[in-house]
């Protein structure tokens, strides 16, 4: 059984669901990713979900099999990430290649409404163009823009963390953390390899209409316990700081609750 604790502060409602398996996690996230296709279909005749890299991809599985490879609109979906590594697509290192061997490739995503990075760019480069990407998005409407903060509003933000508790590539202690004016912005000395990438600014990643923190595995549990736990520690995760305008739900195996 997962146990769900769910929390509503000025507003904004935060779940953490606790899971017995990573499988169980791949489930529940295929329903509440398609119920949220669904609705976001309906109301807006189209879905804006922004991927990220890592472990995520693979906790997607489950909308690749029945009953929602069928039942998905998938030709509604547009598809961002979070973040990207300087890289080339077909680079090991890269979250679109991650994305399109293990997810993208077995839907019928319009090739058009996928949104990679222009790989031929410097860092700074591309980063300006996905920014400038975005911008156009907004005004075509297909992106929503926050009535509160004037950011691009997406409907599914779906995000993983680190061990060290990073998002997107927002490091614990970077100048980043505190970008508040680029919606995307590069960097260029991330601690963890390549070292090179552009990420999505704390102010585009809280202007999500629904976020899913996607967590598994005890490599995270420490991590997971400074975020969530009772003990707070004056030095502030990037994970603790995504707080998005609508709901934020965290799903965790066991293994990366153990020690909450």
């Amino acid at each position: 059984m997962a146990e769900i604790t769910t929390a509503k502060t000025a507003g904004k409602k935060k779940e953490v669901e606790v899971f017995d398996s990573e499988e169980a996690v791949a489930v529940s996230l295929a329903k509440y990713t398609a119920d949220l296709s669904e609705k976001f279909c309906k109301e807006r005749g189209c879905f804006t979900v922004v991927l990220s890299g890592g472990s995520l991809i693979e906790s997607l599985r489950k909308l690749l099999e029945p009953p929602y490879v069928d039942s998905i609109e998938w030709s509604k979906w547009h598809v961002l990430w979070v973040d990207e590594r300087v890289v080339p697509k077909d680079h090991v290192d890269s979250n679109y290649k991650l994305a399109y061997d293990g997810f993208l490739a077995q839907v019928p995503i319009l090739p058009g409404n996928v949104y990679a990075i222009n790989d031929a760019l410097s860092a700074e480069g591309a980063a300006e163009d996905y920014e400038t990407c975005l911008k156009h998005l907004v005004n075509m409407k297909v992106i929503e823009a926050s009535s509160v903060s004037g950011f691009p509003k997406f409907d599914l933000m779906l995000l993983g963390m680190g061990p060290d508790g990073h998002v997107a590539s927002l490091f614990p202690g970077h100048q980043l953390c505190n970008e508040n004016e680029k919606w995307v912005t590069c960097i260029k000395d991330s601690p963890k390899p390549p070292p090179e990438r552009i990420t999505f600014t704390f102010p585009v990643i809280n202007s999500s209409a629904y976020i899913a923190l996607v967590i598994c595995g005890a490599a995270e549990a420490v991590a997971v316990q400074r975020a969530l736990g009772k003990d707070q520690n004056s030095d502030v995760l990037p994970v603790q700081m995504v707080s998005p305008e609508g709901e934020l739900k965290w799903f965790l195996d066991k293994d990366a609750a153990s020690k909450l």
